[in-house]
């Protein structure tokens, strides 16, 4: 962006009426932008002066140009393709979405005409230019352009020099050699970047018939992203082995291993899974971004008595709570923002995981590694000598994990762990059929939580709509109580920035049951799920159905999220 000014107030001026720069930070700035012939908004952000986003909305004022922030816009291909990449470069501007024959465009000059101009001729449609930094910009164009060429490239260098032999006949000493390769190492490093770059939580790398398919999950949902010739393979194996230091020579056993790297200033933390296949080795990436764990409860999805309710859990000196769902539902963050919230210098809180996926400060974490005889149950009897107050088991898996836990929370500590169920009754359950004493459950469990995560509507092109009586007939909602108001849901019309599918981002759906004197009644007498869930209920229980309701009826998701993602019957 340039130091853009109106005929009445420079933009130096500007951000001195605004508060965001004193005289003698505006007297410095200048002086940088004199020798350095940079420009004064550019200046102002690099010293540190006023945060982008503050200069940013004097800059809109004048020119009456929205301001975008790219780092937030995931690059669609289909998009920036229209534009080629010379001038992509040469102007530094990146298109960002198409709409309505209107193609928007981050630029650092959007006051240059003749470049808009010769956008509409290029690409036949109308221009609208948006406001965008420079360095924001040149990292989007890295981040789309090297990924993708490097990838291609190094497709084509390893090609070149790919030994002629069948991967069963390749050496160890030839597959080192192909794992160092500097084609392979660009290759790998393009898909793991690559996927960094755009919100990933997996990589899949998987041999098909008749090329190597590379998909990305994104917010719940696979997505292919790249498909490579299948005499690639062992190429891009081995240099994920070396990175995360397995046996590269072992192809017919199930491999797991970590690697830790370091991508705009955010530390990930990978994890290797490999499982030999008919058609060779198949490798899955999870993507652990250790910043995403340090969530408040506000941006977990709780709703207001849903919160309160579960910080009454956390906050009890001691008992059992439980967190239910299937994998990938957000147990682990869930758990970990809980211990976050009660980590005080006055407890000693300890967990043991399979494995230890982020690192808490001042928690004692131990992982479990059966090699040496540290299973959950042996492991949890250790932790109970260790003087603990807040104990968290990463999942109960068999009785005497289940018995150790509960007699833990009976013995003054607080215990959190999870449970493979379909909702929050039927965690009761589940540890009886371990062979857990109903008595000690009733006295042991505080109470449960269920949990889904359901995609949010993306709010760049977000729109209302009013659903069809038959939608909300399925939802279990009765229009005729409505009083003749209209409903409006929401749903993502589909954008460059969420890459046409209409969501950005997830949100949990919860299910919150307190352990009630019914309930445990209930647990003694050895009820079924179906007889504690119609307790709960009537005793106040908002189950998911609801609360996924709630949050389609607070225009957060659709309809459809929520049917995909949590049985829905209308009542």
């Amino acid at each position: 962006m340039d130091d853009y000014t109106d005929r009445k107030k420079p933009l130096g001026e500007r951000l001195l009426a605004a508060g965001l720069l004193t005289s003698d930070q505006l007297a410095e700035a200048l002086q940088h932008q004199k020798h350095q012939g940079a420009r004064l908004g550019q200046v102002v952000v690099e010293l540190g002066l006023a945060k982008p986003k503050d200069v940013a909305r004097v800059l809109e004022e004048i020119l009456s140009i929205p301001y975008v922030d790219v780092s937030e816009y995931p690059i669609a291909p289909e998009v920036v393709s229209l534009v080629p990449e010379w001038m992509i470069r040469r102007y530094c501007l990146l298109p960002l979405r198409l709409e309505d024959n209107t193609l928007e465009v981050a630029m650092v000059d959007p006051l240059n005409l003749a470049v808009v101009d010769d956008l509409k001729l290029l690409t036949g449609y109308r221009i609208a230019p948006r406001l965008a930094w420079e360095r924001e910009i040149l990292q989007a164009i890295d981040r789309y352009f090297d990924v993708r060429q490097h990838a291609e490239q190094a497709i084509r260098d390893i090609e070149s020099e790919r030994p002629t032999e069948t991967e069963e006949e390749l050496s160890i000493s030839q597959l080192i050699d192909l794992a160092e390769a500097s084609p392979t190492v660009r290759l790998v490093n393009s898909i793991i970047y690559g996927a960094l770059s755009q919100r990933v939580s997996d990589i899949h790398l998987e041999p098909q018939e008749t090329h190597y398919r590379i998909r990305y999950r994104v917010d719940g949902l696979l997505r292919d992203h790249l498909s490579i010739p299948l005499c690639h393979q062992a190429a891009i194996a081995s240099r994920i082995k070396v990175m995360a230091r397995l046996n590269i020579a072992e192809r017919r056993r199930p491999q797991d291993g970590r690697i830790v790297i370091t991508h705009n200033n955010k530390e990930y933390d990978l994890r290797i899974s490999l499982m030999p296949t008919v058609l060779g080795e198949k490798i899955v990436i999870r993507v652990l971004d250790k910043s995403s764990i340090q969530r408040s409860f506000d941006r977990l999805g709780f709703l207001p008595d849903e919160r309160e309710l579960f910080e009454w859990f956390i906050t009890r000196p001691y008992g059992m709570i439980l967190v239910t769902g299937p994998t990938g539902s957000g147990k682990s963050t869930t758990l970990y923002s809980a211990l976050n919230r009660i980590n005080t210098p006055e407890k000693n809180i300890i967990t043991i995981e399979d494995p230890v996926e982020y690192h808490l400060p001042g928690i004692t974490q131990t992982a479990v590694n059966p090699k040496v005889g540290v299973t959950f149950a042996s492991g949890l009897r250790t932790i109970v000598r260790q003087d603990p107050d807040v104990i968290m088991v990463g999942e109960i898996r068999d009785s005497e994990t289940a018995e150790i836990a509960v007699q833990s929370a009976l013995t003054g500590h607080l215990v959190f762990s999870t449970l493979h169920t379909n909702d929050a009754p039927g965690a009761i359950v589940r540890l009886m059929n371990m062979g857990v004493e109903p008595f000690l459950i009733a006295s042991s469990v505080i109470g449960v939580l269920a949990q889904r995560l359901v995609r949010v509507v993306c709010s760049s092109c977000r729109e209302l709509y009013e659903p069809t009586p038959a939608m909300l007939a399925r939802l279990g909602i009765n229009s005729e109580e409505m009083d003749g108001e209209p409903l409006w849901f929401a749903r993502g019309k589909g954008c460059a920035a969420c890459n046409r599918t209409g969501y950005r981002g997830r949100v949990a759906v919860y299910e919150v049951m307190k352990m009630s004197d019914t309930l445990r009644e209930l647990t003694l007498a050895r009820a079924s799920s179906a007889a504690l869930r119609d307790a709960a209920i009537a005793e106040g229980l908002r189950t998911m159905r609801d609360s996924g309701i709630r949050k389609v009826l607070q225009q957060i998701t659709t309809p459809e999220e929520i049917l995909r993602v949590i049985y829905v019957d209308a009542e």
